[in-house]
């Protein structure tokens, strides 16, 4: 019986890129879907083509006693926009991924007792998140260890990782690409959807200090905030290395199919790509991340040994060309790195997520919805 399903993403790629992928599950299996987010979610390029989608305001909890007065008028006035989108599309359930334009829809669906879950791409609650994770019916999450999330609600908490889209999800199937001793060495360097200054400003000079014979080797793609550019493409093009760069990069799945080594944020959608396809990393976590949520993302893969987590206030060139060198000179470590990378994969993340989502309401049974182990509440 198709259902219709309301999904509430705050306007970043971390929230959105997940939630176009449940989109696109639960429209292929006959269901309706419609997105809520501010304007700048429903700017993405072909996340949500051919979804309805509507903008409500949402207000920041920053700023105050004024500001806080402010956040909540505009909430107030999202959930009574939402509430009346709800008269005429009538969910079967919303479901939130977190940022700020998710609260109001879930408070609207609470109002009108409509069943709710909300999912957790970060290995920290976020803040929206931890607000309405006592009222939710369920809350799915993408890592094991999750902090600051009460160890009351691991009854109602799944497992069920970040989805990707159909594109990266591909990649699993097929092999790492083949690294000769003398071959081409593919560097794919993002700062994910916002980009990453520190990224333009220390990997030219770091892969400049590479040996002669490895940095002749080097295919660099570069991801680069629209600031940073130009300034970045001359610096590789003065260190005479061979590099590609762009503000956005439309086919992420593509360079990630021939990238040897990847040199990233530890944004959520990030890690979740990297693990699905099996591709080894530097990862430079962004320090202001809240509850510095990234670097609790790449504990995961680094433990495992897919990925070097480099802080960055010790990211510098030296640093970086080092632990370039420890995997770059050795196909055979680089190839074992990427295997251990796969296997923290979770690639059936949109498919447990949408088995979940479709039970809101009615009884688990035996549908799956993720690995069977507990998720750790970490409430700290």
């Amino acid at each position: 019986m198709a259902k219709h399903f309301v999904l509430a993403a705050g306007g970043t790629g971390g929230h959105m890129v997940p939630a176009a992928a449940l989109a696109a599950e639960l429209i292929q299996r006959g269901h309706y879907v419609a997105l809520v987010s501010d304007e700048r979610g429903v700017r993405f390029p072909g996340l949500f083509e051919g979804i309805q989608t509507h903008i409500l305001p949402a207000g920041r909890l920053t700023g105050g006693p004024i500001g806080y007065l402010k956040a909540a008028r505009a909430m107030l006035n999202g959930r009574a926009m939402a509430i009346e989108l709800y008269k005429s599309f009538r969910p079967d359930a919303v479901i939130g991924f977190g940022g700020y334009p998710a609260l109001p829809a879930l408070l609207g669906a609470f109002n009108h007792g409509i069943p709710t879950a909300v999912h957790e791409q970060n290995a920290v609650l976020g803040r929206v998140n931890r607000l309405v994770a006592g009222k939710v019916d369920a809350i799915a999450t993408s890592y094991a260890d999750v902090a600051r999330l009460k160890p009351k609600l691991q009854a109602k908490t799944h497992l069920v990782g970040n989805p990707v889209r159909d594109a990266v999800l591909a990649l699993r199937s097929k092999p790492y690409p083949l690294l000769e001793e003398d071959g081409i060495f593919r560097v794919l360097v993002t700062g994910g959807s916002q980009g990453a200054s520190v990224l333009s400003q220390v990997v030219p000079d770091g892969l400049s200090m590479l040996p002669v014979a490895f940095r002749r080797r080097l295919q660099v793609t570069h991801q680069a905030r629209i600031e940073d550019i130009e300034a970045c493409r001359a610096k590789y093009a003065e260190l005479s290395i061979a590099a590609d760069l762009a503000t956005y990069l439309p086919d992420m799945p593509e360079q990630l199919a021939w990238a040897h080594l990847v040199i990233a944020r530890a944004g959520a959608s990030t890690l979740a790509e990297l693990t699905c396809a099996g591709r080894p990393a530097i990862l430079v976590p962004l320090p202001s991340a809240t509850d510095d949520h990234q670097t609790a993302n790449a504990r995961e893969m680094t433990q495992a040994g897919g990925a070097r987590t480099i802080d960055q206030r010790h990211f510098t060139p030296v640093e970086l060309a080092k632990q370039m060198q420890k995997l770059g000179l050795d196909p055979e470590a680089l190839q074992n790195a990427a295997g251990r990378a796969r296997a923290c994969g979770r690639p059936d993340a949109v498919r447990d997520l949408a088995n979940l989502v479709e039970s809101l309401g009615d009884p688990l049974g035996d549908m799956p919805i993720g690995k069977p182990q507990p998720v750790k509440a970490a409430f700290a």
